[in-house]
């Protein structure tokens, strides 16, 4: 995937400072979190940077503040789940910016196409997730985008064995409401999109349904307000899968922001 500049191996992971982890759990996308979540949120990020490989692609420069950001916010999505719901691979490769692989897909006709689009990143079943770094340091801010969260939620999606936006469920959602509510806003979103209609979402997200979950993951955690008004289903169901209730989260700290 690419020629890699250096690579920290899994005997030698990065080294991230107090300082460093201080920084990246210091982000808009925590506030609100209590000091036993942040606390667990750090212990997850911790194991994260422990266990994969972290590979620099393309000139891109890696340090401890790069991983703690990375890891930190990858960690969000599991925070009350479990750590092995990732699912097991083993790399983490970071572009300095959009990179753009050579591609082959295959048209409903059988021919085949040689396509080269930017990418800010992707994920790999099985295999490596893939960063941009400049897409990274926009990640976190509360503004609806976060490519770490993205990339990762598609890491979830991939844990049932089909990437098609309705990851492993635990005994807290029920199959048939998820698929209620996801199905009902897909549809009501692609027709929003080629309507042309300014929507509130990312129109990427009607791209495919494990797009919509990605993206609407991504608002979930960075723009709960939005998605709740635009989906209230959707993000009920969200709620109940993350277990975790950011919007609730983020009412708390807007009303007392010197709570943690």
């Amino acid at each position: 995937m690419g020629l890699r500049g250096w690579l920290f191996g899994k005997d030698e992971p990065p080294r991230v400072t107090e300082a460093e982890w201080r920084r990246a759990l210091g982000l808009p996308l925590f506030a609100g979190l209590e000091a036993e979540e942040l606390n667990r949120l750090r212990a997850l990020a911790e194991r994260l940077v422990r266990d994969k490989t972290f590979s620099a692609a393309a000139g891109a420069e890696l340090d401890g503040a790069v991983c703690a950001a990375i890891a930190a916010q990858a960690a969000l999505p599991i925070l009350n789940l479990d750590y092995d719901w990732f699912g097991r691979w083993q790399e983490i490769i970071v572009y300095p910016a959009e990179f753009v692989p050579d591609r082959e897909e295959v048209d409903e006709a059988g021919v085949v196409h040689h396509v080269r689009h930017p990418m800010s990143g992707e994920a790999w079943e099985g295999g490596p997730v893939v960063l941009s770094l400049e897409d990274v340091g926009w990640s976190g801010l509360c503004d609806g985008f976060n490519v770490v969260i993205h990339e990762f939620a598609h890491k979830l999606d991939m844990g049932n064995g089909a990437v098609d936006g309705l990851p492993r469920l635990h005994s807290g959602v029920q199959a048939t409401a998820w698929a209620a509510a996801f199905t009902a806003a897909y549809e009501d979103f692609c027709r929003r999109v080629e309507a042309g209609e300014d929507t509130a979402l990312d129109p990427y997200a009607a791209e495919s349904p494990a797009e919509f979950f990605a993206v609407l993951t991504e608002y979930f955690f960075e723009r709960p307000g939005v998605l709740h008004s635009a989906y209230p289903a959707v993000y009920e169901q969200m709620r109940r899968y993350y277990r975790q209730d950011p919007l609730k989260r983020r009412e708390r700290w807007e009303h007392d922001p010197a709570t943690p």
